[in-house]
């Protein structure tokens, strides 16, 4: 995936900002879709808030494993589910290589489609 980023300094704060009017103007077939995840994050701080360790692993695992098809609407989800994977991962790049000044650096993401449950 090639991500595009642009900035702009705010005239504001006086800050740069970022600003991507295409987040992705190349990528392979591969990145077509939408994910269907559960964020670990919303399940660990919500659903299994009084869980630690191995049984909180478990929990979140078996959620994993017992999720819908359609998450959609699902609040465990949101935030990933119904974007692109394109834009949620241009997100990634977006924190990743920082703003400013700083040229447009090389981000390798790898284990982004790896499953907690594996």
């Amino acid at each position: 995936m090639v991500s595009g980023v642009g900035a702009f300094k705010d005239p504001q704060g006086k800050i740069w900002e970022l600003a991507d009017p295409v987040v992705s103007p190349a990528f392979t077939s591969g990145l077509v879709g939408t994910p269907n995840e559960l964020k670990l994050k919303y399940l660990a701080d919500n659903d299994f808030k009084n869980l630690s360790g191995a049984e909180l692993k478990e929990a979140i695992s078996k959620s994993i494993k017992e999720k819908d098809s359609n998450l959609v609407g699902n609040m465990a989800s949101q935030g990933t589910t119904p974007r692109q994977l394109t834009d949620l991962i241009g997100s990634l790049c977006d924190l990743t290589s920082g703003s400013g000044d700083k040229g447009t650096p090389i981000i390798h993401i790898q284990g982004y489609f790896d499953n907690f449950t594996d």
